[in-house]
């Protein structure tokens, strides 16, 4: 019974002095007066709201300290958290007990050990302090490490069993990346009996500005377990960067015998420890590295700072050149104004495509106008997603995933802009022309939503392939898009136009971007006039145009024509019919060569403006020549704006019209000619009431003006809106008498092709004509309706049409008060006006005609309608 008693007395005093011996201190409890007691300048302290201890003295000049039990000495190893939201200096630093012979840690006679975090060379050192008062430096830390405003930093000193010291921080205050401050040994005092924190400070910019945290004293356990390899990544065409889980020791590390690489590789020609981080080393290798070829490197012998040795490390690795597409723009905050959910900043989001990790270092992000900084370095794995920003937009994007800054970061365009990604060669890796219009949704585009691309696996279809982001915040940063999925791409590239650079070199301009290899083979062009092209380049970034340079030079005066075969876009779909473009040598343009020949001045809701140019002179125009305005209140020209940004001709004949919104018009009007539209970002205004419609060439000479009102349409329309003006002669002055309403039958409007009310002869005698003379409404396809064709002798004539069975009853009201255009038609189904089948018999089609001039004229012709007998 007493030797079990004595047992029992000896465990317990054992497990108190365990737990003495060590020390855990959080401050999760809000408190530091218990579990442990400390003790010294407490009223200098205070557990803050984030549970840590932080500094409260605010005395100039001066010295305070609070020190905790801790009887751990040997073998043991110290943790801590600490802040400081200063730059030290010798009146402003800290220094950390690790043993102490006396809670009072200010007397000369206290005995120990302390970490002193700054001084007037910004460094971590390990001092030895005697009852003297005399301190010895013993770790002699990096000097430097602490010059800034705010230092956050893990600490971490080891004592073995043999008095070697080692001190290590990590300044990122996470303890996931130690680096070795240095080692020492030291035997001088092997007794400890408090822990704590001895604080000097000088001014008010130093006050409560000391945070502590998270520390633990405990056992030292000796580290027996060798460096494991975490990753070996080729960083240029023959450097590999090897990393370890802990620092190495630096003789071995740099033995080139310890490395070896497979596929012939075999070991680096010099192997050279980080200086900065202790278990990273770098590899040159003499031959470069085979690209895309995955190599297995072989570690041995290499030890960490115990001695331990790895043995039979193996790492894979691979270089990579990254190809156009293997990484691509596929999100961007162009607009962050009026806020959604995400931050007020711009930003684009990059995604890694390919197989390959891809490092970004020396990359660089370019606008039409401003080209950024380089990227750091940074490896973008397979897959996934980093930000990309200006420096100060990073601490509010960081919460939403990776994000990077880069100098210098492109302003993006609101309504539209090109941004290109580049390699570290130059080599164009990206590029998205976007507009406001890619939105695809109206109030989305006004701001605070990003533009999403669907399928980044087809990165070159434009606005096809893109749209507003469907996520409640406004974006989907660092994450996979919103509208992610698959969109194919089954549609070969369209060559748009061509115009002549000068007399030996011509660009062609296409629908999307190309395959630039296909592009630049000369033999995939032909020329008219025994003209040949002598080489062919793909133009950077977007690609969607080509240089051609021709073996002879072009005169003025002649039209040609060049076409592409198998020239393909980016998904490898190959050009089609729209493969053909003409061009020549552009010429000043002079008064009254081009003509304004239709205006729409107050759309329809949900419309826009637009203006229609005839080329009524034998010259080919460069439309980027041209400029169209309006007047202000004061009769001065305003509002100019340029028709086009690059070449674009206009040749003999043809029209072009001239809005803000295409996709809009083609919409609401009838569109023979869908490619005569030229998009101009910012359209004048043209007043619904009157206003002026002014071009201009480059020397601001007007080329045509038409000063129009809406008393210019015709009076029997009630509302105007959307309804065009028409020009009725392309030789005749820009006034009112050669203006007229476009047709009813034409939905108002004849934007890109012949007017409705164009007249050369006004005259010809009215005429109406029925086709066939037989129908037979049973739309079997042939012969389904009654086509009542029309020609009048001049605009402005209105039509009513009824029709009559053979005994002279009124059977249907075809057309009511219905402006008709020179010349038209209209159709005739067979029904009456309930809809309901007429029998079959003969029919009389009486047409009456007048115009606001009073002029009338009737006609009559008869029809047979017939059905077929089941």
């Amino acid at each position: 019974m007493i030797k079990k008693y004595f047992a029992f007395f000896y465990m317990m005093l054992f497990m108190s002095f365990f737990t003495h011996a060590q020390l855990s201190e959080n401050f999760n409890d809000g408190d530091f007066t218990a579990n442990p007691a400390w003790s010294g300048g407490t009223s200098d302290f205070v557990v803050n709201s984030s549970l840590q201890l932080q500094s409260n003295n605010t005395v100039a000049n001066s010295n305070y300290f609070l020190s905790a039990p801790n009887s751990l000495a040997t073998s043991a190893q110290w943790d801590m958290y600490i802040q400081l939201a200063f730059n030290p200096s010798s009146a402003n630093y800290v220094d950390v007990y690790l043993t102490a012979s006396d809670d009072d840690l200010a007397l000369n006679t206290t005995t120990g050990y302390f970490v002193r975090i700054g001084d007037t060379n910004d460094e971590i050192c390990l001092y030895r302090k005697d009852n003297d008062g005399i301190t010895t430096k013993i770790i002699d830390g990096t000097g430097g490490i602490l010059n800034k405003s705010n230092n956050l930093m893990k600490i971490k000193v080891i004592r073995d069993a043999s008095n070697q010291w080692i001190l290590s921080r990590d300044l990122t205050g996470t303890g996931n990346s130690y680096t070795t401050e240095g080692a020492a040994t030291d035997a001088t005092y092997t007794s400890s009996a408090f822990f704590g924190f001895y604080i000097k400070q000088s001014t008010a910019s130093f006050f409560q500005k000391h945070f502590f945290d998270d520390i633990e004293i405990k056992n030292y356990e000796p580290d027996v377990t060798p460096p494991a390899l975490q990753s070996a990544t080729a960083i240029s065409a023959n450097v590999v960067d090897v990393l370890f889980n802990e620092a190495v020791e630096i003789n071995s590390s740099q033995l080139v015998t310890n490395y070896f690489a497979n596929n012939s590789l075999g070991g680096p020609s010099t192997a050279a420890l980080d200086g900065v981080n202790p278990s990273l080393v770098h590899l040159t290798f003499a031959n470069s590295f085979t690209n895309a070829v995955t190599y297995t490197l072989s570690v041995n012998g290499v030890t960490d700072l115990s001695g331990n040795a790895i043995n039979n490390g193996t790492a894979n690795f691979s270089f990579y050149t990254p190809q156009q597409y293997d990484v691509v723009i596929d999100e961007i905050m162009a607009d962050p104004t009026p806020q959604t959910g995400l931050p007020n900043s711009e930003w684009v989001e990059l995604r890694n495509t390919s197989d390959f990790a891809i490092n970004l270092r020396g990359w660089k992000f370019a606008d039409a106008t401003r080209q950024s900084g380089i990227m750091p370095d940074f490896v973008l794995q397979p897959d996934s997603f980093v930000i990309v920003c200006t420096g100060s937009a990073v601490g509010g994007l960081a919460p939403f995933g990776t994000t990077f800054g880069v100098a210098s970061f492109p302003s993006l365009d609101n309504d539209g802009d090109m941004i290109s990604l580049y390699a570290r060669d130059g080599k164009t890796i990206h590029a998205v022309q976007y507009t406001s219009a890619w939105y695809q949704d109206e109030l989305k585009k006004d701001g605070g939503w990003t533009l999403e691309m669907i399928d980044t696996k087809n990165p070159c279809s434009g606005i096809s392939n893109w749209k507003a982001s469907m996520n409640a915040t406004g974006g989907t940063p660092s994450s996979k898009n919103s509208v992610d999925g698959v969109n194919i791409d089954e549609t070969g590239p369209k060559l748009l136009r061509a115009f002549a650079v000068n007399n030996t070199t011509i660009t062609l301009v296409y629908d999307e971007p190309l395959d630039s290899l296909k592009a630049s083979i000369v033999a995939n062009y032909t020329i008219d006039d025994g003209i040949t092209a002598i080489s062919a380049t793909g133009i950077p970034p977007v690609f969607d145009k080509v240089s051609v340079a021709l073996n002879v030079p072009i005169v003025p005066n002649t039209i040609y024509t060049i076409a592409a075969a198998n020239i393909a876009d980016c998904k490898g779909n190959v050009i089609g019919s729209k493969n053909s473009a003409r061009f020549g040598i552009a010429q000043e343009t002079d008064s009254l060569d081009i003509v304004i020949n239709e205006i729409l001045y107050n759309p329809k809701p949900d419309g826009v403006d637009y203006v229609e140019l005839y080329n009524r002179s034998q010259k080919i125009i460069d439309l980027s020549h041209l400029y169209i305005a309006n007047r202000n209140g004061s009769n001065i020209i305003s509002s100019i704006q340029r028709v086009a940004k690059e070449g674009n001709l206009l040749f003999p004949k043809d029209f072009i019209v001239l809005t803000s919104d295409a996709f809009s018009v083609k919409n609401q009007y009838i569109t023979t000619n869908p490619d005569a539209f030229m998009p101009v970002s910012s359209m004048p205004p043209f007043p619904d009431d009157a206003g002026h419609v002014v071009i201009l060439n480059n020397r601001g000479n007007i080329i045509d003006e038409v000063d129009y009102s809406d008393k210019w349409q015709f009076p029997l329309i009630a509302n105007t809106e959307g309804v065009s003006l028409e020009r009725i002669n392309y030789d005749g002055p820009s006034v009112q008498s050669n203006f007229h309403s476009a047709a009813t039958s034409f939905g108002y409007g004849t934007p890109g092709y012949k007017n409705s009310q164009y007249s050369l002869n006004e005259g010809a005698p009215g005429t109406i004509t029925v086709t066939p003379d037989v129908f037979s409404p049973d739309n079997d396809g042939t012969d389904d309706f009654a086509t009542i064709n029309y020609s009048f002798p001049s605009p402005g004539y209105v039509a009513n049409i009824t029709i009559f069975d053979a005994k002279g009853r009124e059977v249907r009201y075809l057309q009511k008060n219905s402006l008709s255009g020179i010349t038209g038609y209209f159709r005739w189904d067979g029904l009456d006006d309930k809809n309901r089948k007429l029998s079959e018999g003969i029919y009389i089609i009486y047409t009456e005609i007048f115009n606001a001039g009073g002029k009338k004229k009737q006609f009559k012709n008869t029809i047979v309608l017939a059905r077929k007998y089941q």
